[in-house]
């Protein structure tokens, strides 16, 4: 299967095989893979965001399941956005931490917080042995737009308080792109999920950048309806962008 892109030239995409789906066990999967050798790949990649597609390190990918369709990408439209009162209380909440912006590079401690958030979070789900080579794949990859979002609690006179989430973002003239976020499990009263997306939000609108990407939303689901509470919400049918909350009505 080919694309054309702006330079008229094909993009070659590849379906994969079969493969456990990741929010359905008793589901198979398959997606579409925008070719890993194309030498293009990361300037075509704010491209492939806008037609539903995703980052996992090297990888630029689309559900693409025989019998589902399950998986709708989204989008945040940031100068839209207003946060309910939930999310307001999550800002009031966690307005002692310090955010700041990093290069997309591992550190110790980066890796400590990943290793605990993925024992607490996601034990037995595949990720378990993951080490600092697997971090870098997954997260970083080699051509990667990423930042990390890093959100710290209060420090003491010239000290940086301790690490309590790292939101791994993707920056590109188009939008950012939510990659994954890990935080301390020790923490959940916080919210930092939640926190998290707001700040890469916030970062969208000062950028000036139109949109927040969020990934693939699953209606109903409990590990993915979350997505729902950022509104407004757009969503892909694979031809266009709608308006979730406005009875699928067509992105002008």
């Amino acid at each position: 299967m080919a694309l054309h892109g702006d330079s008229h030239e094909e993009l070659r995409l590849f379906q994969t095989g079969e493969h456990p789906c990741g929010y359905f066990p008793e589901r198979r999967a398959r997606d579409l893979v925008l070719d890993p050798q194309d030498s293009r790949l990361g300037e075509l990649y704010p491209m492939a965001l806008g037609w539903g597609f995703r980052r996992s390190g090297d990888l630029v990918y689309r559900p693409h399941c025989q019998q589902c369709r399950a998986c709708v990408p989204v989008r945040v439209p940031v100068d839209r956005f207003a946060p309910d009162r939930s999310q307001r209380r999550c800002l009031a909440r966690n307005q002692d931490l310090e955010c700041r912006v990093l290069p997309a590079a591992r550190t110790d401690e980066q890796f400590a917080l990943y290793r605990r958030y993925l024992a607490a979070r996601h034990a037995r789900g595949g990720m378990d042995d993951h080490g600092p080579h697997e971090f870098d794949q997954f997260l970083i990859g080699g051509w990667s737009h990423g930042r990390f979002l890093e959100i710290r609690a209060p420090g003491s006179t010239g000290r940086r308080g301790p690490l309590l989430a790292v939101a791994v973002t993707d920056v590109t003239p188009l939008g950012l792109s939510a990659v994954y976020t890990f935080f301390d499990p020790d923490e959940r009263a916080r919210g930092l999920g939640t926190y998290a997306i707001l700040q890469q939000i916030d970062w969208a609108q000062r950028c000036r950048v139109p949109h927040l990407y969020l990934g693939y939303w699953i209606d109903g689901h409990r590990k993915m309806d979350y997505k729902r509470r950022y509104r407004p919400l757009e969503s892909f049918d694979g031809r266009r962008w709608l308006d979730v909350d406005a009875g699928a009505a067509p992105i002008p």
